[in-house]
């Protein structure tokens, strides 16, 4: 297996669009998309659409939620021999209302996510199966790996020469990003947009921003500026790789589009500046479709 991605999952219902909705009244919108949703499975889907192999560890619930997904990674030809099913539990679910600027606003179940913890991250098993690259999406929506053994799992990864990559996603956890730090020195490529770094940080400006969290340990920072690109902070490369321009429809999942096309061409033996500049063609395909995924299906 090239590439094990660990991380939330959920079903999707994407509705455009939605500019407000009045508490008493009845709200029309124009178009809607049902399909998977969540970090893990959105970046899962990504690679294996793109031809690399991947497995995908996560939670669903009992239910037909579940069975969609299902459905939808199995035709992607992800590996699903570590998908966990939890009895009596319904699978994520998340509601994205997008507006005239193509931004969503979500409103979330998390449903079987919460039972994924840090003991379904076998390091061992993935040294044994030759897994390449192991990407955690969605840090902070994933309140199992909370403890103290999760940045060791990490540092184990990558000490067996696993290239460790992880992507937040904001959430009120993230006020309090403390559990992060010690997760950072088993990182070697950490993800965030702009937002995001500087909640994180503190700093607006994205150099200052990168360079504190590289001081946190990370070995490379990506920080994903939207239809900007991206900026590297890394040994080898710093500085901002240029989008693709593309007719935006809905942002929902450009993101975690992006880290599929990054981590593939990883996978493929590209540097991490070139790495990028198919992560941002990956992230400029999706965003012209409607959901977290409708640019690969």
């Amino acid at each position: 297996m090239d590439v094990v991605v660990f991380g939330n999952v959920t079903l999707d219902i994407i509705c455009l669009t939605i500019n407000d909705v009045p508490r008493y009244e009845s709200l029309l919108f124009d178009k809607v998309a049902v399909m998977p949703g969540g970090c893990g499975s959105n970046v899962a889907i990504g690679l294996g659409t793109l031809g690399i192999s991947t497995a995908l560890i996560c939670c669903i619930g009992d239910d037909a939620s579940g069975r969609i997904l299902k459905d939808y990674w199995k035709n992607a030809g992800i590996d699903l021999g570590f998908v966990k099913q939890i009895s009596n539990c319904t699978t994520a679910v998340s509601i994205g209302l997008v507006d005239s600027d193509a931004q969503p606003r979500f409103i979330h179940t998390p449903g079987a996510n919460a039972y994924l913890t840090e003991d379904d991250l076998n390091i061992s098993l993935l040294i044994e199966t030759g897994t390449r690259i192991l990407h955690i999406g969605g840090y902070f929506v994933l309140p199992g790996v909370a403890g103290d053994r999760f940045p060791k799992l990490l540092e184990l990864a990558r000490e067996n020469g696993i290239i460790t990559t992880l992507d937040v996603v904001r959430s009120v956890r993230m006020s309090d990003p403390s559990l992060l730090w010690p997760c950072m020195p088993g990182v070697d490529i950490f993800l965030c947009n702009q937002i995001e770094s500087e909640r994180l940080s503190g700093f607006a400006d994205i150099e200052k921003a990168s360079g504190f969290l590289r001081k946190k340990g990370a070995k490379s920072v990506v920080i994903k500026l939207g239809e900007k690109g991206c900026w590297i902070d890394s040994d080898e490369y710093e500085g901002i790789i240029a989008a693709p321009k593309v007719e935006v429809v809905d942002t929902t999942g450009a993101g975690d589009a992006f880290a599929a096309g990054m981590i593939a061409a990883l996978v493929k033996g590209k540097n991490l500046k070139d790495a990028c500049l198919e992560g941002n063609k990956a992230g400029a395909k999706m965003v012209t479709k409607i959901g977290a995924v409708g640019g690969w299906i």
